[in-house]
């Protein structure tokens, strides 16, 4: 056989897969920075992107880091730090971490890193323990009006998605948001484990960490920050319940500094591809995720915005 026919031949079978392994161009050993402790929702976030960049062939293999701790900062600071000009490095992140910078003020920033993509939103779901002397939203925040400090509210670090609901929700309640009792807990397993052993009133966070103990009885929902009620959960939003609180957060993931524009195009063909394999999908139903797909420097300028926005929030609702 003549060698460009067998060439042909060869990068036809590659094609269809019909090659070893061995044969075949393997896809990238990936280093995935997961700047949370286990359980939460940027680890659920980042091993499901995992796990469809090795299914869409992406990536031969995903290796995961797990550094919680304010807000991110802590994960980001080894990220930005450790990983320069790595063209394989990755860093889930996302809202919780621009509230983080506000109120933390921490040394790094998230500018030092490479937006890469925006993959999803989601509301958040305040709950009670199922044994909770409460029954509903009501309840708290008249005992949150009689005595702000004697309503414990549990969740991710301060400046977080359901730290600042919180603080809107005192504010749209006449309390004083200063005055708010707010437990601010490294990840979503610290925060499960304080709900259900009733060392916090209420919990507050994404249906991804709430679910399946909703499901089992174990937790009820009082109240979710979306417009509207979400699909499949029994809880009226805080707007039909009286307060004008509405907020998402949302999740995205960034590359490391100093890679080189084609590296970075790299990185985000090989996210986009990631989001329309099985996996991820999947992924997306099981945890009831809104797919927010946004690339490149459209969703640099999203975060920069969302920053500003984020910043008057805070600042109106005293936390800054």
């Amino acid at each position: 056989m003549r060698r460009d026919t067998f060439l042909r031949s060869l990068a036809a079978l590659a094609a269809v897969g019909a090659l070893p392994l061995s044969a075949r161009a393997a896809g990238a050993n990936l280093k995935m920075m997961i700047p949370a402790n286990p359980g939460g929702g940027w680890d659920t976030t980042g091993r499901a992107l995992g796990k469809a960049l090795m299914e869409a062939g992406a990536a031969s293999s995903v290796n995961y880091d797990n550094k919680g701790g304010a807000a991110g900062a802590i994960g980001l600071a080894q990220f930005v730090n450790a990983s320069k000009g790595d063209p394989n490095a990755l860093m889930v992140m996302g809202a919780v971490m621009l509230g983080g910078i506000i109120t933390g003020k921490p040394p790094v920033n998230v500018t030092q890193a490479t937006p890469l993509a925006r993959l999803l939103s989601e509301s958040q779901v305040f709950v009670l323990p199922a044994n909770s002397p409460f029954k509903s939203m009501k309840d708290v925040v008249e005992q949150m009006k009689k005595d702000p400090g004697s309503v414990k509210w549990g969740g991710g670090s301060r400046g977080s998605t359901e730290h600042i609901a919180v603080a809107m929700l005192a504010r749209e309640a006449g309390v004083d948001p200063t005055k708010i009792n707010y437990v601010a807990f490294r990840g979503g397993g610290e925060a499960v484990a304080a709900i259900l052993g009733g060392n916090v009133t209420v919990g507050g966070s994404a249906l991804t960490e709430f679910g399946e103990y909703i499901k089992g009885g174990k937790m009820k929902p009082i109240a979710v920050t979306a417009e509207q009620r979400l699909k499949g959960l029994d809880a009226p939003t805080l707007k039909e319940q009286g307060y004008n609180v509405v907020i998402s957060n949302w999740r995205g993931v960034y590359g490391a500094p100093g890679i080189t524009a084609e590296q970075r195009k790299a990185l985000i063909d090989m996210v986009t591809k990631a989001t329309q394999a099985p996996a991820w999908t999947q992924a997306v139903q099981t945890n009831g995720w809104t797919p927010a797909l946004l690339t490149g420097d459209a969703f640099g300028k999203f975060v920069d915005d969302e920053f500003a926005s984020l910043r008057a929030i805070m600042a109106k609702s005293g936390m800054v």
